[in-house]
C-alpha cells in the first residue's frame, strides 16, 4: 500500500525522501529499528518534524506515536518545531565547561545579540545549548546540523558565522553524515 506524499495538514516530503524511508525501513530486521535514520530522512529535508511526519512514521514503521515522541524528545539533534536556518548547539557539559565553554557561549550571544536559547531578528541563526555532543577531548566544541566544530575559541566561532551569513558552511572537524 503507497502512502501519499502529502496528509490533510499540508505536510510533504518528496519522493526521494519517502523512497529513502521505505529503504531504510527494509534495511532493518524490524521496521521500528530504522526510526533514527528515517527521522533524519525528514530533518534533512524540513529542517524539523512535523505532526504529519510523526503520521508517517507511525504507518510507515508500524510504531506508536509515544516511540517517536519519544525520541523526538530525547536526543538534542532531532527537533518537531521549525527551526531557525542555522541551529548553533554549544555544549555546556563539564569537560566543555572546564575547556571554555562559558566565554564561547557568551561571546556568541553577544555576537548574534540574543541570549542561549534566542534566535535572531532575521531567523538566520539559533543558539542553544546542550549537554554532551560526545567530543569531551575536544571541547568547546559546537553542533551545526551534522557538522561538529572542536577545539572553538571566539576567532573560529567568527569565521563560522561569516562563512554562514555568506552562504557557505565551513569545513566542520567532524561530519556525522552516515548516520543510518
Amino acid at each position: 500500500m503507497s502512502m501519499p506524499t502529502e496528509d490533510t495538514t499540508g505536510f510533504a516530503l518528496s519522493p526521494a525522501s519517502l523512497a529513502r524511508i521505505d529503504e531504510l525501513a527494509a534495511r532493518y530486521p524490524t521496521k521500528a529499528s530504522a526510526l533514527m535514520p528515517c527521522l533524519w530522512v525528514i530533518m534533512d529535508e524540513l529542517g524539523w518534524v512535523p505532526p504529519g511526519g510523526v503520521d508517517l512514521l507511525v504507518a510507515r514503521l508500524d510504531v506508536a506515536p509515544a516511540r517517536v515522541h519519544e525520541v523526538l524528545s530525547f536526543y538534542t539533534m532531532f527537533r518537531d518545531t521549525p527551526q531557525a536556518k542555522h541551529t548553533i548547539q554549544v555544549c555546556h557539559n563539564i569537560s566543555c565547561h572546564i575547556m571554555g565553554a562559558r566565554p564561547l557561549i557568551g561571546h556568541l550571544e553577544s555576537r548574534l545579540g540574543v541570549k542561549l536559547g534566542g534566535r535572531t531578528a532575521d531567523g538566520l541563526f539559533q543558539l542553544e545549548g546542550v549537554e554532551c555532543l560526545g567530543a569531551c577531548g575536544m571541547g568547546p566544541c559546537l553542533q551545526l546540523g551534522k557538522h561538529l566544530y572542536e577545539n572553538v575559541t571566539p576567532a573560529k566561532a567568527d569565521a563560522l558565522l561569516d562563512g554562514l551569513r555568506s552562504g557557505i558552511v565551513p569545513r566542520a572537524d567532524t561530519d556525522r553524515e552516515g548516520v543510518d
